[in-house]
């Protein structure tokens, strides 16, 4: 199921003449003194020029008047009644104006995807905000690109009768530039619509009902795109899971009637690139019910998002073969579905996982960690110099680090790389340690590990799933391990380019750190 796209592209026309259904401007807030107007406390952003001379500098009045403010990610909407081409005026909060410099991207990516989202049913869109004529000008095109675009999704959705109330996104944004023919602009708009793209790709996986997406139909359609896009595919079914030894992926997917998949794709960039190799892993629980250890049912729905780290990877790998990084790129998509059933694994139950060793189960919904594991060790068995694994791992994640911010884990400068790439691109990560005691508090009786803590202590919940992936990357190999529980989905009302569902998160980070490897190594 395919969400309504939104197009984008590039205008240099005055902003008061586009003939387009609103025109979208930035609206700073300012300090004022206590007893000054309203008025008086906003400040037009840079680009709304043209706009405000045609209000006869009447516009912040106005604006004042409808309540504005200009915090972060407020939208009024003004009828112009002639006074421009366009028939509504939007005006989005950004904050305060920065001294000196123009609105940090993220700022402007929340912008953006608020004013695109609030004018669902418009057709036609412009964005008129603020973009510097500096070097940071390529930076806010491609934030307000993505934000756009971002913003509009909407999920296709399964309602059967026509809703009175239920606007179509926003089909065309325009976005106001100094010169709409220059080739680095056009080249910004190129890449957003590749990785935007992306991300709406993984939010559709993600928010696709979990009796449609089972672990057969998700490895279908992520290979059917995967070989449209021009990537190596390899779909390796239960037959070849058991032949090949992948104990753990075959552990978990056992309960189910849907058997469980493992998804391989890979980029080979010409002349085979800068001669470095990453791998991307992402766990793919189609639906978790936590198996024998059962989940209580308060919340259980939104367990169909427990593949958000496979779609995250999935969807990377399509927008790296668009982009043509040169570095050579393999994605592994672990699937399987947790359910409780006869032939489901048990807590007691010794796993002999890909890379031999041997696991403890003690709890049947510390399931992500061990179709993670086959893969890793699957991932550094075939060479990788840089691994990256993303997966909506434990509730300890969304305790530790709330909802927005992802914990990350691993070596320790690959680490702090993606926390500087998951600043750039909005998509904040939080690197967190790998205690000793931790994997103390894992040793098992029986086997080489305890799938947790063996006496089942939830304390560094977060830090178990990070302890125990450890286990399975060779020593050569850099890595790092994103816990995206909270990210990954959000359940609340739409902010910013959020829509409520799947985020897409971490997708624009992978893609950040892959080109960044490409280009420095």
């Amino acid at each position: 199921m395919t969400s309504p796209s939104t197009t984008l592209s590039l205008v240099d026309t005055d902003p008061a003449e586009l003939t387009v259904d609103a025109i979208v401007i930035g609206l700073h807030s300012q300090p004022t003194e206590q007893d000054a107007t309203p008025a008086a406390s906003l400040l037009l952003a840079s680009g709304a020029e043209s706009i405000a001379a045609a209000f006869d500098g009447k516009l912040t009045e106005t604006l004042a008047l409808l309540g504005a403010t200009g915090g972060p990610g407020e939208v009024i909407k003004l009828a112009t009644l002639g006074t421009v081409t366009a028939p509504l005026v939007v005006a989005v909060g950004l904050g305060a104006e920065p001294t000196g410099a123009a609105p940090a991207p993220e700022v402007l990516r929340r912008a953006a995807g608020s004013a695109v989202r609030a004018l669902a049913g418009a057709p036609r869109v412009a964005l008129a905000l603020p973009l510097p004529d500096d070097a940071d000008a390529l930076a806010a095109l491609r934030a307000v690109a993505e934000g756009a675009l971002l913003g509009g999704y909407r999920f296709a959705g399964y309602k059967t009768r026509p809703q009175p109330t239920r606007r179509e996104p926003v089909a065309e944004v325009l976005v106001a530039v100094p010169d709409a023919a220059d080739t680095t602009a056009q080249a910004e708009i190129t890449r957003a619509q590749a990785v935007a793209g992306a991300v709406r790709l993984s939010r559709d996986w993600v928010n696709t009902a979990p009796n449609e997406l089972r672990p057969p139909s998700f490895a279908d359609a992520v290979a059917s795109a995967a070989r449209e896009a021009g990537l190596g595919v390899e779909v390796l079914d239960e037959a070849a899971l058991q032949a090949g030894g992948y104990g753990g992926i075959m552990a978990v997917g056992q309960g189910s009637e849907a058997p469980p998949r493992l998804v391989k794709l890979t980029w080979t960039p010409e002349g085979g690139g800068n001669g470095k190799r990453v791998a991307l892993v992402g766990k793919g629980i189609t639906f978790d019910t936590g198996g024998i250890s059962i989940k209580p049912p308060q919340g259980m729905w939104e367990m169909k998002s427990d593949m958000a780290g496979a779609a995250a990877v999935g969807a990377a790998m399509l927008a790296i073969a668009a982009l043509k990084p040169a570095v050579a790129v393999t994605g592994y998509l672990p699937m399987a579905e947790n359910m409780p059933s006869g032939t489901s694994y048990r807590p007691g139950d010794v796993i002999t996982m890909y890379n031999g060793k041997k696991v403890e189960v003690l709890n049947t919904d510390a399931e992500g960690r061990m179709i993670l594991a086959d893969a890793i060790a699957l991932a550094c068995e075939e060479g990788t110099d840089y691994l990256f694994e993303t997966s909506t791992l434990t509730g300890g994640q969304v305790v530790a680090l709330g909802k927005r911010i992802a914990g990350v884990m691993g070596s320790p400068e690959l680490c702090e790389r993606v926390r500087v790439a998951g600043d750039a691109v909005g998509e904040p990560a939080w690197p967190m340690p790998l205690p000793d005691e931790v994997r103390k508090g894992m040793d098992s009786d029986v086997a080489d590990i305890s799938q947790t803590n063996a006496g089942m202590d939830r304390a560094g919940h977060m830090l178990q799933g990070g302890v125990f992936l450890r286990e399975f990357v060779t020593d050569e190999v850099d890595w790092a391990h994103l816990d995206i529980a909270g990210p990954g989905y959000h359940s609340g009302e739409p902010t910013g380019y959020w829509t409520k569902g799947g985020t897409g998160v971490p997708v624009r980070t992978l893609v950040h750190l892959v080109e960044d490897i490409a280009t420095n190594g």
